[in-house]
Order: structure tokens, then C-alpha cells, then sequence
């Protein structure tokens, strides 16, 4: 019996410890990866899919941005202690120690960088990784994040980096004299862009207490609601105005849902600020899943657009003798 208790406390000690290493990379923030690089690739070679590309491409872009997440943690680990939403997270709880978090960071960095550049054949998506995290960490997590109020607005861009990837991936294995259209990626980065401070501020108002006690100046934390609000909805505006920039590119299934759903988003966003305005109880978490549901639906379509290969509007529109980067 005294033998059955040591396997079972052998068994479980690792799958502790694989739990805290897992939430060491932010498993949440990395579907933004998912959401943003499939429809990336599947656009850049629209109407054909390269399934073993986009995997690989996935597993190396998920290793960076593991590493980039686990490189936070170690960096926020002082104000994560002082926050409720993140208090069970493993540096605070001791699962993990950050020397521990520091060396994983750094393998899943190599093995990010060689995977792409050896495995799926993109130096310029293995070297856009390496930008991503830097920035991340240095100019984001410990510059950005607690000294400005606009940290997020600078420090998202990382977030938009994995649709630069994941098209340099694809244009790296075109053969040469096939266009790139890096014009496209720039919008679809340019989508996440504006899409991330709406996105993040509404969350920082649910969670203001959480940011003013660990001391990170958070647009909520030092400006009124009704100023938080306002600019909530003209990202809203500037995230829905550039998702129509890809309608040329695509056919009717895009340029419906970016309509209806640009919409959408609009309106709630509107919606909100109006309710501060009036000195109403709103509830900014539900714009925050909204905003999640939103950047969904608009790269899901686009996918979906992309695999069908539907003849693009700019070729309908007879733009087709017009050269494109």
C-alpha cells in the first residue's frame, strides 16, 4: 500500500508542475495567435491550403509566443502579487520558480527561432518573432506598461505580429515571381492594432482597483470613465474602418460580415459610453467578450473567404491590370 501511495504522488507532482508551465504562456492570449495566423496564411495563398505549412507555422509562432508570455510573467511577477486576477498564476504561487520560468522562456525562444527558419523555411518569420519579443518585454512589459497611459495602445503592437509571420511564412515559400501583397498583412496587422485598445480598456475597467493598487497607469485608472469610454469608441471606429480596407482583396462572404459585424461592435461600444455618460451601471466586461467575439468572426470569415477562393472584388471591380505590391 505504502508503494501504491509513492506512484501516485509521483504521478502527480509532474502534472502539477506541467500545468504551471503551461499557464506560464498564457494559454488565452495565445488564441489570439490562432485567430490571427490561419486566416493570415490562408489569405496569402488564397485558394489553396498548405495544411503541413500552417501547422508548423502555428507549433513555431506558439513557442514564441510562449516565450514572449513566460517573459512577462518574470518581469510582472512584483505588481502580479498585488492584483486578484492575477494572484494564481505560478510565480506568485511559487509552482514555479523564476529562474525556472527564465530558462524555459529562453529554450522555447531558440526553438522558436530555428523552427521557423530551418523547419518552415522563413527567416523573415523566425526574425519577426525575435522583434516581437523584444518589444514585448522591453519596450511593452517594462518601459510602456508602468509609465503611460497610452502603454497599450504602443505596447499591443506585439499582439498584431503573428499575421506578419504567418504571411512571411507563406511568401517565403512562393516561388519568386509570385506577388507578395504585403499590403494585406499590414491591414490585418493594422486590424489588431486598433482593435486591442478597445479590447483592453474595457477589461481595465472592470479590473481598475486591480491596476491603480499595483500601480500600472492603465487609461481607467487615470482618466474618467467618460473619457475611457469615448476613446473606446473611436478605436472601435478606426478597428472597423480598416477591416474594410480588405474587401477589395476578398469577395461578398467578407464583405458582409465585416459590415454586420463592424456594426455590431459599433453600436456596443456606443452603447457604453453612452451609459457612462448618463451616470448608468454598465458592464464593460461584456463589451470585452464581445470585442473577442468580434476579432473572431472578422478573421474567421476571412478564412473561410480565403479556402473558397472566391474571385477577390478588385478583380470584379476590373482593378485586376493594376499592379499590386
Amino acid at each position: 500500500m505504502h508503494y501504491d501511495h509513492q506512484i501516485l504522488r509521483w504521478r502527480i507532482i509532474p502534472l502539477d508542475t506541467i500545468k504551471a508551465y503551461i499557464a506560464l504562456t498564457k494559454p488565452r492570449v495565445i488564441e489570439l495567435l490562432l485567430v490571427a495566423t490561419i486566416p493570415a496564411m490562408l489569405q496569402a495563398e488564397r485558394g489553396e491550403t498548405n495544411i503541413l505549412l500552417i501547422l508548423g507555422t502555428l507549433l513555431g509562432g506558439w513557442m514564441g509566443a510562449a516565450a514572449a508570455n513566460t517573459f512577462n510573467m518574470v518581469a510582472d511577477s512584483d505588481i502580479d502579487q498585488q492584483m486578484g486576477r492575477t494572484r494564481a498564476r505560478p510565480l506568485v504561487r511559487k509552482s514555479v520558480t523564476t529562474g525556472q520560468a527564465a530558462i524555459f522562456a529562453w529554450v522555447l525562444t531558440i526553438l522558436s527561432f530555428f523552427w521557423l527558419w530551418l523547419l518552415c523555411h522563413s527567416l523573415t518569420a523566425a526574425i519577426f518573432v525575435m522583434i516581437t519579443i523584444v518589444f514585448y518585454i522591453f519596450v511593452y512589459t517594462k518601459w510602456l506598461k508602468r509609465r503611460t497611459a497610452m502603454n497599450i495602445v504602443w505596447g499591443g503592437a506585439a499582439g498584431c505580429m503573428p499575421v506578419l509571420v504567418g504571411w512571411a511564412v507563406i511568401v517565403d515559400n512562393m516561388p519568386d515571381d509570385s506577388p507578395a501583397q504585403w499590403w494585406q498583412a499590414v491591414v490585418m496587422f493594422l486590424i489588431i492594432f486598433f482593435w486591442t485598445p478597445p479590447h483592453t480598456w474595457a477589461l481595465a475597467m472592470k479590473y481598475r482597483e486591480d491596476y491603480e493598487r499595483a500601480g500600472v497607469p492603465m487609461l481607467p485608472v487615470v482618466r474618467k470613465p467618460a473619457e475611457v469610454t469615448k476613446q473606446i469608441v473611436w478605436y472601435t471606429v478606426a478597428t472597423v474602418i480598416v477591416t474594410f480596407l480588405l474587401i477589395p482583396a476578398t469577395s461578398w462572404i467578407y464583405t458582409i460580415v465585416a459590415v454586420a459585424a463592424g456594426l455590431w461592435f459599433l453600436i456596443m461600444a456606443i452603447t457604453l459610453h453612452r451609459g457612462v455618460v448618463a451616470g448608468g451601471k454598465v458592464k464593460p466586461l461584456k463589451l470585452f467578450i464581445l470585442s473577442n467575439n468580434y476579432l473572431a468572426l472578422i478573421f474567421l470569415a476571412l478564412a473561410v473567404d480565403a479556402v473558397l477562393g472566391l474571385t477577390p472584388l478588385y478583380h470584379l471591380w476590373g482593378w485586376s491590370a493594376i499592379p499590386l505590391p
